[in-house]
């Protein structure tokens, strides 16, 4: 038995309970956004310390600063808040980190803090328990096993879940498509524009307003999501099932789509795209990528974690996937050339031109 005395059995004990109690990370950040807190710390950009007495004065009639103090100081060694105390005084006050400034609900009403609280909805927390499920019987992901049906058609049949859905990837898509806009050129001759999945038609309408040259923009996703999409200049919005057909375009976009589906699924998704597209079109393919080896970094610990959060929730053997990987399912879809561009730390875009 080993010495438990030793520096290196005391490190490996406490990692572990920070391990085993690492769910109070992701509930605390679902609590801060519930109670508002990163919008009553900014306040139009002023971001000026605050105590937790302070916060809760301009969240809530009432509540307890006691217990709000501990989760932000739980936080705050995450990097979500940063830890102000005076000389001589024991009052704790914060502010927002960057990381925090991403939950701070901007000019059009976004943020990262709807995608918070849309991981932590009751129906996704039910199938967490039983993760082990997906290594015993990998043929239905916990999920359905926990609510009785797939996630997205569950999400199809409640209203107020479709739309925190909406509102959450507009929140990480936004800031994404800012980004590949000015790093990417890959839209240059495209006159139309076929999003699969596009929700909302939020990546459609930066595009058309980056690149006016796209006359008409398809917003295609299921029948129950664009029948909620708002109206945008340019785009029309197309009911319908991507396992069937896509709707012709010069190009096709997509969005955190293939992660989520088996590798059959993915190549039927693909083909169909091939299909839908002209010699020399263009899939344009935004999704999460995994390096090659296994590191401590907070990007492959966010694109493993999203990994398993797939498998947990959309299905058991939809995954992240590595560079090659995807090579190998646009080659068996009919794609001879590919090309990958790293621009965001998340998600990669991935060219497969026919």
């Amino acid at each position: 038995m080993a010495d438990e005395t030793t520096e290196i059995r005391n490190n490996a004990r406490l990692a572990i309970l920070e391990l085993a109690n690492m769910i109070s990370v992701p509930m605390s950040l679902n609590a801060i956004v519930r109670l508002k807190v990163p919008d009553a710390i900014w306040q139009s950009g002023s971001n000026v310390p605050l105590s937790a007495s302070e916060i809760l004065a301009r969240a809530l009639p009432t509540g307890d600063p006691e217990n709000l103090q501990r989760i932000l100081r739980m936080l705050t060694t995450y990097d979500v808040f940063s830890e102000h105390i005076a000389d001589g005084s024991s009052e704790r006050k914060y502010s927002l980190t960057e990381i925090g400034k991403t939950l701070v609900t901007d000019g059009e009403g976004l943020s990262y803090a709807a995608y918070v609280l849309q991981h932590h909805q009751d129906a996704l927390m039910k199938a967490w328990p039983i993760l082990h499920e997906a290594v015993v019987d990998p043929k239905e992901e916990p999920f359905v096993k926990a609510n009785g049906e797939p996630a997205y058609s569950y999400y199809g049949d409640k209203s107020e879940m479709n739309e925190l859905m909406q509102k959450a990837m507009s929140g990480v898509s936004v800031p994404f498509m800012k980004a590949i806009l000015e790093g990417y050129n890959g839209f240059k001759g495209v006159e139309r524009l076929v999003d699969v999945g596009g929700s909302a038609g939020d990546c459609l309408r930066m595009i058309l307003h980056k690149h006016p040259h796209v006359r008409e923009g398809i917003n295609f996703d299921l029948p129950e999501v664009v029948a909620k999409a708002p109206n945008i200049p340019g785009v029309t919005h197309v009911g319908g099932d991507m396992f069937e057909s896509i709707p012709a375009g010069d190009a096709i976009f997509m969005k955190w789509v293939l992660t989520t589906w088996t590798d059959d699924e993915c190549k039927l998704i693909m083909r169909n795209c091939y299909e839908a597209l002209p010699p020399g079109g263009k899939m344009i393919a935004c999704e999460p990528v995994l390096p090659k080896e296994s590191d401590r970094s907070h990007r492959t610990r966010a694109l493993l974690e999203g990994d398993i959060f797939v498998m947990a929730i959309y299905r058991a053997k939809g995954k992240h996937r590595t560079e090659e990987e995807f090579k190998q399912l646009g080659l068996a879809s009919g794609f001879p050339h590919f090309r990958a561009f790293y621009i965001d730390q998340f998600y990669t875009v991935l060219e497969f031109q026919k």
